[in-house]
């Protein structure tokens, strides 16, 4: 299963893309309970301009959330991927973690 999290807009408009590729997180169980608690049917609303808006796709799910719609689960979910993976134009790489 992968994740792919879309942010875009802002006042440059730039688009930045994190992808997570679920079976391979140490994690996974963790991952699995987060996605299974998403309303991915509540989150739809307008742009708003200037503003951050992040398309979160989990095949066969896709949802729009603007920034200030992301909190709960959402938020919990965006900020995970973004955790794990460096941002990018496609496919994200994970990122390098160094050892303690």
């Amino acid at each position: 299963m992968i994740i792919t999290v879309t942010r875009s807009g802002g006042f440059a408009g730039l688009s930045r893309v994190w992808s997570v590729h679920v079976e391979e997180q140490p994690d996974e169980e963790q991952w699995r309970e987060l996605i299974d608690r998403l309303p991915w049917d509540s989150t739809s609303a307008p742009d708003e301009p200037d503003r951050y808006v992040y398309r979160v796709r989990c095949a066969p799910h896709e949802t729009v959330i603007p920034e200030r719609k992301l909190a709960g689960p959402w938020r919990e979910l965006v900020e995970k991927v973004q955790v794990t993976v460096e941002p990018g134009t496609g496919g994200a790489e994970p990122k390098h973690i160094p050892p303690e």
